[in-house]
């Protein structure tokens, strides 16, 4: 004779059983993607996430690499800056912030070459604040510059409020409705807080085309942007004195209605590292991610820095 009590006591054993061990599964496979989902992101991942969205092919032969520390240090924040001084990497690391993405070297030379630092002791006092609070750098600097559109760029013409100036087939070329020199310059002044913007040429002359190069410019006789009669005011970061400069001057000296403007290579390039942190959020939403300005180096006789 067949036990159907029995039998429907044991059915009901087995379905008790199976969905305990089937909630037990879950909970497990929860409890893994949470781990999964909080562990941190490392150096390296992010910067795997800054080539995949930066939309350029990665070179093979740049200075955009780990600059100190290493790819498997966990992030627990990002700042983006111009230049990685000292004082950038001190702020940073108080705020909590330990990787840098610097678009300019960190140690005095544009392949951050250490060795012939090894005794020096500005190199020394920064190379161990940097080990000693477990702290990344990064250079982003040909890749940011090879994006379409160039991140410098595009980060310069926003603050400058030149969007609607701006060449449409050429980022570096502006045409403006012909202020005068003199006005002009002061409202660069006044939106990038330059302490000592240096500008050659008449304070009267009707700026109109301007052609800028933001960060360091190399003067080459063949292709200086002044000689041209579609400029007349070239906007640069730095320049040599008696390469651009002394041109610039022959130049108006000779009858040419034109301006250089030097602003100061820090400054000329440094929004396009405060963009480089809006871009960043964009695909990095794991850490906090900030801009951590590096100082303008000089200042004027009269109004000293204190």
């Amino acid at each position: 004779m067949v036990d159907f009590a029995a039998m429907s006591l044991s059915r009901r054993s087995f379905l008790t059983a199976t969905g305990g061990l089937l909630a037990a599964t879950h909970a497990s496979l929860a409890e893994g993607s949470t781990r999964m989902a909080s562990a941190p992101l490392t150096a390296g991942e992010i910067v795997q996430r800054i080539k995949d969205h930066v939309g350029v092919p990665w070179r093979d032969q740049t200075v955009d690499t780990f600059i100190a520390g290493s790819a498997d240090i966990a992030v627990n924040g990002i700042a983006t800056t111009m230049m990685a001084t000292l004082d950038v990497v001190q702020r940073a690391a108080k705020a909590g912030k330990n990787m840098v993405i610097t678009h300019e070297p960190t140690f005095y030379s544009h392949q951050d070459t250490r060795e012939p630092l090894k005794t020096d002791p500005a190199y020394i006092f920064k190379d161990q604040f940097l080990r000693d609070h477990g702290m990344v750098v990064f250079r982003f600097h040909d890749h940011w510059h090879a994006r379409r559109p160039d991140g410098i760029a595009t980060g310069m013409i926003k603050d400058l409020g030149w969007e609607k100036y701006a060449d449409a087939g050429n980022p570096r070329q502006f045409t403006f409705p012909g202020t005068p020199l003199a006005d002009w310059v002061r409202d660069i002044e006044t939106r990038l807080h330059i302490r000592t913007m240096r500008i050659v040429g008449p304070p009267d002359l009707r700026v109109k085309k301007v052609a800028a190069s933001w960060g360091y410019y190399t003067f080459t006789p063949d292709t200086v942007p002044l000689a041209r009669p579609d400029v007349d005011v070239l906007v640069v970061g730095e320049t040599r004195e008696w390469e651009t400069v002394e041109y610039a001057q022959d130049l108006i000296a000779s009858g040419e209605k034109k301006a250089l403007v030097i602003l100061g290579h820090v400054v000329s390039e440094q929004s396009g590292m405060k963009y480089c942190a809006e871009w960043l959020k964009g695909f990095v939403s794991e850490v906090p991610i900030d801009f951590v300005p590096a100082a303008e180096p000089f200042w004027r006789p009269g109004q000293p820095v204190t």
